[in-house]
């Protein structure tokens, strides 16, 4: 990620870019699930594209983020190498952690990934960790903590932005509504309309964000990362999003209707950013098709990377487990 991306036609067509490469990769993620090349589940982030990347592309490279089970496309967005990526879903050694997290536990300390979660929420707690270590060391930095609607249930949720707003921590909760917790439609959950007034009652600013569209996303964070840069403290922000697959592959989906799919998927985050650049003069459709192809292509290294690595040695089994004196 360039520090301090501008606002440009430049910026906003390699944001395009990523959000091609995170729905390729996904993509083909489903089709080797789907063929049992890939060990454990996977919960795939196609048609949230607009959230990571426009989030991740207003943060600098030093700055941290949080994720959740859904984090292919947050760590795509943070810049991890997807050769890495796709070994660590193979269960391969050359994977970020050694084939031992799977999808769902992904992490670069030195990219300032601290990790995709399994646990619901795991992430806020995490986020306002490093958000004091930032404080006490005098950094300038921020984190981004994304989790899904469903993590606004959770105890830890709700503690971690209550110590963020007490102590002014350089924190943006972004919130990817995208419906559904699981099976179960937001509504059924949460005795309020929306979310905006989760950041009111620990006094932070919170803001409704378009997660369909990358460029509300980027100008939102923008606003909010610059405020925590400042010393203001922590934001929320809940970006209105929708997932195209299920909770998890193999997820039958009988909870939603084909129509209420359709209707998202008219706002598509790739395809109308595409034609707003076609229209507006700084793409045509070639310049697309060409994204998508290296896309593919980029995608076909990393499945033959993974493929071709080495199965971890079973004696690095405990490895990173205990610490060495024991």
């Amino acid at each position: 990620m360039p520090d301090g991306p501008p606002r440009d036609g430049d910026r906003v067509i390699e944001q395009l870019r990523e959000m091609i490469l995170v729905r390729e990769f996904e993509t083909r993620v489903s089709e080797l699930f789907e063929n049992n090349e890939l060990p454990g589940f996977v919960h795939l982030y196609i048609g949230q594209e607009a959230v990571g990347v426009g989030a991740c592309s207003a943060i600098r490279d030093e700055d941290y983020i949080t994720s959740t089970h859904r984090g292919h496309g947050h760590a795509i967005a943070k810049g991890l190498d997807i050769d890495r990526m796709m070994a660590e879903l193979f269960g391969k050694a050359s994977g970020y952690c050694g084939g031992k997290s799977g999808s769902m536990h992904i992490a670069d300390i030195d990219r300032g990934m601290l990790g995709a979660n399994g646990i619901v929420g795991a992430g806020p707690p995490l986020a306002a960790g490093a958000g004091q270590s930032i404080r006490r060391r005098g950094e300038d930095r921020v984190c981004l903590s994304f989790f899904g609607e469903g993590a606004m249930a959770e105890g830890q949720v709700h503690e971690a932005m209550n110590l963020a707003g007490v102590r002014d921590l350089p924190v943006v909760f972004v919130c990817e509504n995208n419906g559904y917790g699981e099976m179960t439609p937001a509504e059924e959950q949460h005795n309020v309309e929306g979310f905006l007034a989760r950041g009111d009652v620990y006094g932070m600013p919170s803001e409704d964000v378009d997660g369909m569209d990358v460029r509300d996303v980027y100008d939102a964070t923008s606003r909010a990362v610059e405020r925590a840069r400042d010393g203001e403290g922590p934001s929320l922000l809940v970006c209105e999003t929708y997932r195209y697959r299920g909770h998890y592959e193999g997820d039958p989906t009988t909870y939603r209707t084909d129509e209420e799919v359709e209707r998202w998927q008219e706002r598509d985050p790739i395809e109308t950013l595409t034609a707003d650049l076609v229209e507006a003069g700084e793409l045509v459709e070639a310049d697309v098709e060409s994204m998508r192809a290296d896309a593919r292509e980029r995608v076909d290294e990393a499945v033959a990377f993974a493929r071709e690595s080495d199965m971890p040695d079973p004696e690095t089994a405990f490895d990173g487990v205990y610490a060495e004196e024991l």
